[in-house]
């Protein structure tokens, strides 16, 4: 498309000095201006990605990708109750549903855990050593004390727990429920002391300051659930695809049940961060127009330097598409370096985000990332391949877009106006 002495004229023009007419500082601000215009829009794309995708292993890593619950109904008492009692049979009729990975019966309950005269409030999670070995995020923390292996000697609690209380794995915690003993005076609260076994750190500050897992036996125990079970927690081959199996899911557990998925837990925060995604993509599209337009007077400012090279050259024999092409191509290779210099700093701030950011936090003395208002422990980042070509895509049809008005004013130039005063 483009002939060798086109490539040849668009170089000369674009590395020749100020002093002869050249490329202009506008020209050179537009590079600089699409260069960090296309790395602020990976750079953001990248780390909404990857708090996407931690939020969304987070949830799929540490809790049920659905979960199977009773409907209500009333006990002999004429309590209303929504336990789960052939618990162990629904779960291995859930467990033969192909695509589900593990099902296993759960006691839920909350209540307060003491320790060194600190209280917190948490939540507390029954189950069988096995199961707790199936929860991803649990039995492969990011960091961890004790062993898993003791866990029916005691309870696992999350390290925001461990944190608040002052305690590590070994030290003793005290559970205190206000449902407990039910007496002629009353219910009275039930206080019961539990070792410590394990300690986990998942990465999410919601998760690791609030859980408790205990053994499923004790759990029935202390919640008064003789024989009872709350829910079915199951985990799936694929998280994504939870709501393509729920008839099939509802089918195998049987009547009376509710189907309740982490999408149903979580999808507003999804929408959210969805939503956030376009508007923080179509700001960041403002800048990239802005620093292409930018293209647009540079080369304003090189066809005015340029107009007796024209006039002379239209003179010779060149072609008004020959002129257009020539300057087309000194607008474009600006754009087009620009993208290659900005998505290389991009890619590469993606890649290398924990040393930056531990940099930025060691040059602010500390405390840029607070887990609590963020639920992450660390600030994420994920480059995807789509996010990439989006930025790529949007820097070079807006670049070739904003050159082809001053390169069309260059092709329609009049040789003879041109060179008049020559």
């Amino acid at each position: 498309m483009f002939k060798p002495f086109e490539w040849t004229i668009a170089w000369r023009y674009l590395r020749a000095r100020r002093s002869e007419g050249g490329i202009s500082v506008m020209t050179w601000i537009s590079l600089v201006g699409i260069a960090l215009a296309v790395f602020a829009l990976i750079a953001t794309l990248a780390v909404r990605s990857g708090f996407r995708h931690e939020f969304v292993d987070t949830i799929i890593g540490a809790n049920p990708h659905i979960s199977v619950l009773a409907t209500s109904r009333l006990d002999e008492r004429g309590t209303v109750v929504r336990t789960i009692a052939n618990y162990d049979e629904v779960a291995a009729r859930v467990a033969t549903v192909p695509g589900v990975r593990h099902a296993a019966p759960v006691v839920v309950g909350e209540v307060m855990v003491s320790a060194n005269g600190r209280n917190a409030g948490v939540q507390v999670l029954g189950m069988r050593e096995a199961d707790l070995r199936a929860v991803p995020r649990v039995a492969e923390p990011e960091e961890s004390q004790g062993s898993i292996d003791a866990f029916e000697q005691g309870i696992a609690i999350g390290d925001g727990v461990a944190r608040k209380l002052g305690v590590r794995a070994g030290d003793t915690v005290r559970l205190i429920s206000p449902d407990g003993v039910k007496t002629a005076f009353g219910t009275s609260p039930r206080v019961k002391a539990y070792p410590v076994t394990y300690v986990f750190k998942v990465g999410r500050y919601d998760i690791d300051g609030i859980r408790v897992y205990m053994p499923f036996a004790e759990a029935q125990t202390y919640f008064n659930l003789a024989e009872q079970a709350e829910e079915v927690q199951v985990l799936l081959d694929d998280p994504e695809a939870v709501e393509e199996m729920r008839p099939a899911l509802a089918a195998a557990a049987g009547e009376d049940v509710l189907l309740w998925s982490w999408r149903d837990s979580n999808g507003g925060y999804l929408q959210a961060l969805q939503m956030e995604d376009n508007v923080m993509f179509i700001i960041l599209s403002l800048l990239v127009i802005i620093a292409t337009l930018n293209i647009t007077s540079g080369l304003v400012m090189l066809v005015k330097n340029k107009g007796r090279d024209i006039g002379i050259l239209r003179t010779v024999g060149m072609t008004e598409g020959t002129v257009l092409r020539v300057f087309f191509l000194c607008g474009a290779s600006i754009g087009v370096a620009g993208t290659v210099i900005g998505v290389v700093m991009g890619c590469l701030f993606a890649l290398y985000i924990d040393p930056i950011f531990e940099a930025v936090n060691a040059l602010a003395g500390g405390g840029v990332w607070d887990e609590s208002q963020r639920l992450l422990s660390r600030l994420p980042a994920r480059l995807e391949a789509e996010d990439v070509l989006s930025a790529v895509a949007l820097s070079l049809v807006l670049s070739f877009v904003v050159t082809i008005f001053p390169a069309r004013r260059a092709a329609r130039m009049n040789p003879v106006e041109a060179l008049r005063y020559e």
